[in-house]
């Protein structure tokens, strides 16, 4: 073996040291073994770990998790705004104060399972527990900081990875509220910016997706919106930058909405922005007090029956009218710019639900039309 065991005396008793050659042939101990039997072991280990090239430096997993937080954060200002914002404060609120001075290499798997089940717990003080979304981004946070320490090879594997049992976000909530076309025009004219509304329930875009059109993104004679940009608003300040999955798509509109779309963009040059001023992006609409909210109120003022909705419901009601008007899965997938269709059928599998007995009975329809003359009963003898 390229190492040697040694005795040597302490307080406790007989103890042993394993002296070994690193790979850059520094050398380097190991000591505390009780037995001697045990210092073999960790001496045949080292051997065999050089050997397949998996040797990792003991000295490089006392690294604490604060120190390659800071490598790691940088790396996520690719993402998006809204979603960088969550990680610093998941970091400054959770991560930090339990793990910021811990070395790497002496986090165990059960501490980190016992960290996410107490972050969710009630305080003997009265204190609510966290919900399942804070203690999985604040898990995701510990668990992307140590994939730093396992690709610098500080330790073998990630503490962080690979739990079970773990908290469950909450599904949506049943009962999404879906506008009719009466109902949409009927808020459009209540409304402050009916253009906008009317804009937001017929084609499907998210708030930032509209601030940030432009006069050229208009395509009036092919009814069509080039989606380029999404303006969204992360602690009061707005951030332009590319849709939410990274894909410019290019949206249809209905015919009624071109008169609305042109006269938005009269007096204003190529490169304004199609809704506002055309200068400065609109912010979504305040809570409580905001223009849409109050447009809202005045409808259901009149109407008992008008659901309570947010901007951010027109998007569900773009959905649920293009598939009444006959959009596949594929088309809406498009028109929403989600980034799979598997999503669309996640996000709006009730809709589509609702089409089964639409489907059994077309097929019950064209199945008579194509077997006229035949006898199904001597089918069925």
């Amino acid at each position: 073996m390229s190492g040697t065991v040694s005795a040597y005396e302490t307080a406790a008793g007989k103890r042993y040291r394993v002296r070994y050659r690193k790979p850059d042939k520094s050398q380097t101990d190991k000591r505390g073994f009780r037995t001697k039997k045990e210092a073999e072991l960790f001496l045949a280990s080292v051997t065999v770990s050089k050997a397949r090239g998996e040797y990792l430096d003991p000295a490089l997993s006392r690294v604490a998790v604060a120190q390659l937080y800071e490598t790691w954060i940088i790396g996520k200002k690719s993402l998006k705004p809204s979603a960088f914002a969550q990680l610093p404060i998941a970091w400054r609120l959770h991560v930090e104060p339990k793990w910021g001075a811990r070395e790497v290499g002496g986090i165990l798997p059960s501490e980190v399972r016992t960290w996410v089940t107490e972050l969710t717990q009630d305080k003997p003080d009265g204190t609510k527990g966290r919900s399942a979304t804070v203690a999985l981004r604040a898990l995701g946070v510990l668990a992307g900081v140590l994939d730093v320490a396992v690709d610098d090879r500080r330790i073998a594997r990630n503490p962080a990875r690979g739990m079970k049992n773990l908290p469950r976000k909450p599904k949506r909530k049943a009962g999404r509220v879906y506008l009719t076309h009466d109902q949409v025009h009927t808020l459009a004219a209540e409304s402050a910016r009916p253009e906008l509304v009317l804009t937001l329930a017929y084609t499907g875009l998210r708030w930032g997706e509209a601030a940030a059109l432009r006069v050229r993104s208009v395509n009036l004679l092919r009814q069509r919106l080039h989606v380029e940009e999404n303006a969204v608003q992360v602690d009061g300040v707005i951030h332009v930058g590319t849709p939410k999955t990274w894909q410019i798509r290019s949206v249809p509109f209905p015919k009624f909405l071109a008169p609305l779309l042109e006269r938005a963009a009269r007096g204003k040059g190529p490169d304004d922005l199609l809704f506002g001023d055309g200068t400065s992006h609109l912010r979504p609409p305040r809570y409580g007090t905001g223009w849409f909210e109050g447009a809202v109120a005045r409808v259901q003022a009149r109407d008992d029956q008008f659901p309570r909705i947010t901007a951010h419901d027109l998007r569900h009601t773009a959905a649920s009218l293009a598939i009444a008007a006959g959009a596949n899965v594929k088309a809406l997938q498009r028109m929403l710019g989600h980034e799979s269709a598997a999503i669309t059928l996640d996000v709006y599998a009730d809709l589509f639900d609702d089409d089964l007995s639409a489907v059994s009975a077309n097929l019950e329809t064209a199945a008579r039309e194509q077997s006229v003359g035949k006898s199904w009963a001597a089918l069925l003898a």
